[in-house]
């Protein structure tokens, strides 16, 4: 009798039920988030050993470059070319009938991603898949999370859709924009460095080509986003028949004022048979006094930097410091 009245009392009482499930659930969850957290310190730990040759890439990826403008030259298709990756070429399929991957948007996109350092054919489909679908994405989004609050108004709730949909579709280039003006920031810091280089490299007797390529190979672990915008140079100064192209091309790709006036400065050098160390001297040193005049800018603007954080975060501790000790005497002496 008295199993079988703690039978009908486990049966008929709804909380041991709920206690036991609720129980073996949190059992669950733990082990599932300690198996994710020693998967992830594994990936982190593994990525962190092993070594990167962002060189072999930048090589690579200009060994394209000259095996495509060979293959233009001979007017041929390469014979080694690869057919896309099944997501990238499925992206193509989608967005073709879309008239996204062609005409001038296309071609003004093509430009901002090579600005960015993304000069691959699966770089302009995966844009334009991402400004297609986040908006989509944030716009769900929303309207899942605003569907459990019943109690908003349903134009608050349009009103909220459209915006994260605007967000959505402004966040691929935003995040574009930021990542070019690093870029530019990191050439920009580089250039002077490069330029004292392909000064030695003008007076030790070598041409405008195998300056370019030896600056590369010097630079290629210290300034890699410069390196790599001139060994792009170097390998389209062996292909174009006009060798202007090929510069105004490194102006274009990078977008900054230094960069043109160091590529004014050697068409000027192609055309007239000016000697080219003594204008690139001129220029390093230029740019060398433009970074150090930035550097001092930016120290001469810290101290009102640090007002804001010393108002916020240092004068109240230190108020508690100075007053807190006389405060709690008053409060007691009034205790008393």
């Amino acid at each position: 009798m008295s199993v079988l009245s703690d039978i009908g009392t486990a049966v008929i009482s709804p909380f041991g039920w709920a206690s036991d499930a609720i129980s073996a659930l949190n059992e669950t969850s733990s082990a599932a988030l300690a198996g994710i957290a020693v998967l992830v310190t594994f990936i982190v730990i593994g990525c962190a050993f092993v070594p990167r040759d962002a060189m072999s890439t930048r090589m690579r990826s200009h060994l394209r470059r000259r095996d495509k403008l060979r293959n233009e030259r001979l007017q041929k298709k390469p014979r080694s070319a690869r057919t896309p990756r099944v997501p990238v070429g499925m992206l193509r399929h989608i967005l073709d009938p879309l008239k996204l991957l062609s005409g001038e948007e296309a071609k003004r996109s093509t430009e901002i991603l090579a600005r960015a350092g993304w000069r691959s054919r699966d770089a302009l489909p995966i844009f334009m898949a991402l400004r297609a679908a986040l908006p989509l994405a944030f716009g769900a989004g929303a309207i899942f999370a605003l569907t459990a609050n019943s109690e908003m108004a349903l134009t608050y709730r349009l009103l909220a859709t459209t915006f994260a949909a605007i967000i959505g579709a402004y966040m691929p280039i935003l995040g574009l924009n930021r990542l070019i003006v690093r870029r530019q920031n990191q050439i920009r810091m580089q250039l002077p460095d490069a330029l004292d280089l392909l000064v030695i490299c003008a007076e030790a007797g070598l041409g405008l080509d195998a300056g370019l390529g030896r600056v590369v190979r010097e630079l290629g672990g210290a300034a890699p986003q410069l390196a790599d915008e001139l060994g792009l140079t170097a390998v389209e100064l062996g292909f174009f028949p006009d060798r202007r192209q090929a510069l105004q091309n490194l102006a274009k790709r990078t977008d900054l004022p230094a960069i043109r006036g160091v590529v004014n400065t050697l068409i000027q050098t192609e055309r007239y048979g000016t000697p080219l160390a003594n204008s690139l001297r001129v220029l390093a040193a230029e740019f060398r006094d433009e970074r150090m005049l930035k550097a001092e800018e930016k120290a001469a603007r810290l101290p009102a930097i640090l007002t804001v954080p010393m108002i916020v975060f240092i004068l109240p501790t230190l108020f508690v410091v100075l007053m807190g000790p006389a405060i709690i005497q008053v409060m007691e002496h009034f205790h008393h």
